[in-house]
């Protein structure tokens, strides 16, 4: 009888599955068909408020997830929305008459780096100034929500939540400890005192030197997001909230929101349907009953305003981790941004050429190729600024190396110019299994690097000769792009971390400006007019299948769009987990790395994905898991 239900539940699930893939394809079909049909039409917007609903992150560039395994499995993907694109949508509203107001959701909110806020903040700020209402709404805001929430007309809190202002900073995870139980040697190969990437493999803790370095950084950080939040909110007792929240909680008796009320954080505390009907008041009532409010979808409303992406500017985004290979977007793939650069250039009237940078870095060979690319673009005749976003640091800084001009923020987090390489053995793992090793050479570098053995000494010292080769031509590159000698380079790198800052003025970038100013510079330098000049951006675009199924499952599923206190903390301790997925892959790597890991602790972007045929990371995936 058991073998008959096996067998009958199997039957099953073959024709659950058939249908599944029945439907899956009538409706593709059908979304094919409509548009095949039709083409592209025109979208139509009402009057009301632009409800924009930021249930995810904000990057430079949206990761592209698998459609299929994003349909089958039971969480949505985390959202991560174009921070272009929002403030195309703000810029929009600003003259546009059927726009009332502007609505933030924040509830689902996570974060998005304290330089890509200022600039949606000073897009609010224009909104405010053009006499439009701007108001957010969440049950919490962070540190990331505030910064935007600061630059509202009206903030609204729910009465079960609050306002936490933690300030920069975080743990480091290190596995020396764990490392020397599995009998893992981890052989380092840097130069730099302050390069702290390969520190969590060798130490059980941070060396001074990187103690230092962290604690500027973050200090300068605190202190530009203070300014900005403080600038946009006089009234708000920012300082005094931030440095005793317990004071602040026990006056108000334990009643976060009242706290956050008390020190002028928010404007009014109320339920969604409170803060529906004010918004109702200033854009007028909904006529279908899915809001409170008139609402203008984000969606349908960037798809009406989004300009054509024709221009002489050319916009080469390079954001996330630089990898050898191919990747797709929110991943840069030396091969695959090379080949978008030199299609541009082929087949493109570009007259200059724009970097944004969103990256700590990574692979060297990978770094190198983008950069030679860029030169073939210099070889042209094309002047090259590069914009530095919230990150742009060690190999990000690399691929930065030939432009003409640096445009960066005080906020933006650069510099760590160093390299490093991690190779493991395991012959002390093996020798605690009771597995032995052994063998000929017939070279100094026979069987080199031999894993089960150990290493060389001829092996090791070749290597770090050759890393130490690398750092010089990475400050050769640097001396001769800031007009300074490599010693004086030296001075400055070793590995550190730098604010933008202080970036200025030890003279790695030469100003302060986003993304706009450096299109108008690359115009002035390529002889253009500014106020004319457009850009184009040099990207992939995705298929009609993958913007069909991302759209048709909801961004806000995981979250269920609210995120209190514990499910913020749960998904903290899952960015905890795949980073230390990522460091395990880092020593899996069999090449010279040019990356700031400890700079992800200052851009809260979505974890690293993990890549399918990466047997150690899934392998510690699922161990950890259980």
């Amino acid at each position: 009888m058991a073998f008959l239900k096996a067998i009958w539940r199997f039957v099953v699930g073959v024709k659950d599955l058939l249908v599944l893939c029945f439907l899956l394809i009538f409706f593709v079909g059908l979304y094919a068909m409509l548009n095949l049909a039709g083409g592209e039409r025109p979208v139509q917007t009402s009057q009301g408020a632009l409800l924009i609903s930021l249930d995810g992150v904000v990057v430079e560039q949206p990761q592209i997830s698998d459609p299929l395994e994003a349909m089958l499995t039971d969480q949505a993907p985390i959202h991560e929305y174009k921070l272009r694109n929002i403030i195309t949508t703000l810029e929009a509203a600003r003259t546009d008459p059927d726009v009332k107001a502007v609505v933030l959701d924040l509830g689902g909110f996570i974060g998005g780096g304290q330089v890509a806020l200022s600039s949606i903040g000073e897009a609010l700020d224009a909104l405010r100034m053009a006499k439009k209402p701007v108001l957010t709404y969440a049950a919490f805001y962070e540190d990331d929500g505030y910064q935007l929430a600061a630059h509202a007309s009206e903030i609204w809190l729910d009465p079960l939540g609050g306002v936490a202002l933690t300030g920069p900073g975080g743990s480091h995870l290190y596995y020396k400890g764990l490392l020397d139980k599995l009998g893992i040697n981890a052989h380092i190969y840097r130069v730099g005192s302050y390069k702290s990437a390969v520190e969590p493999f060798m130490r059980t803790g941070p060396s001074p030197e990187a103690q230092e370095s962290s604690r500027l950084l973050s200090g300068s950080l605190w202190k530009s997001w203070q300014e900005e939040v403080q600038k946009a909110r006089p009234a708000a007792l920012i300082k005094s909230y931030s440095a005793d929240p317990v004071g602040a909680v026990e006056a108000s008796k334990g009643n976060f929101s009242r706290a956050a009320l008390a020190a002028r954080l928010v404007d009014k505390v109320g339920t969604p349907d409170m803060f529906d009907a004010r918004v109702a008041e200033l854009a007028g009532k909904s006529e279908d009953g899915k809001t409170g409010f008139a609402a203008i979808g984000y969606g349908d409303y960037l798809r009406a305003k989004k300009p054509a992406n024709e221009g002489e500017i050319g916009v080469l985004t390079i954001a996330g981790e630089i990898i050898d290979g191919e990747a797709g977007p929110g991943i840069s793939g030396g091969t695959t941004i090379a080949n978008q650069l030199e299609d541009a250039l082929a087949n493109q009237n570009l007259k200059a050429l724009v970097l944004r940078v969103d990256s700590p870095g990574g692979s060297v060979t990978a770094a190198e190729r983008i950069r030679r690319a860029i030169l073939t673009a210099k070889s042209k005749g094309l002047p090259v600024v590069t914009s530095m976003a919230n990150v742009a640091a060690s190999g990000g800084y690399w691929v930065a190396t030939p432009s003409d001009r640096i445009f960066a923020e005080p906020a933006t987090v650069t510099g760590s110019i160093g390299v490093f390489g991690i190779i493991p053995s395991f012959e002390s793992t093996l020798t605690k299994i009771g597995v032995t090793a052994d063998g000929i050479k017939t070279t100094p570098l026979s069987g080199e690097p031999d894993f089960a053995r150990g290493f060389s000494s001829e092996f090791n010292r070749i290597t770090q000769l050759g890393v130490e080769d690398v750092y010089r031509r990475f400050l050769t590159y640097v001396g001769k792009a800031r007009n300074m000698s490599p010693d004086k380079v030296d001075e400055v790198a070793q590995g550190r971390v730098w604010s933008g800052g202080s970036a200025h003025q030890l003279g790695l970038i030469d100003r302060f400006g986003g993304l706009k100013d450096a299109i108008a510079e690359a115009a002035r330098l390529a002889k253009l007019d500014p106020a004319k000049a457009r850009p184009y951006y040099i990207e992939a675009k995705p298929s009609r299948f993958e913007q069909f199924v991302l759209q048709w499952i909801s961004p806000s599923a995981r979250y269920n769009g609210e995120m209190g206190l514990m499910a913020r903390q749960a998904y903290r301790q899952e960015s905890l987990l795949t980073r230390a997925l990522a460091d395990a892959r880092m020593m899996t790597r069999a090449s010279i790395q040019a990356s700031c890991m400890e700079c992800r602790i200052y851009a809260p972007l979505p974890a690293p994905k993990i890549p399918k045929d990466d047997r150690v990371a899934s392998f510690l995936a699922s161990w950890l898991k259980e």
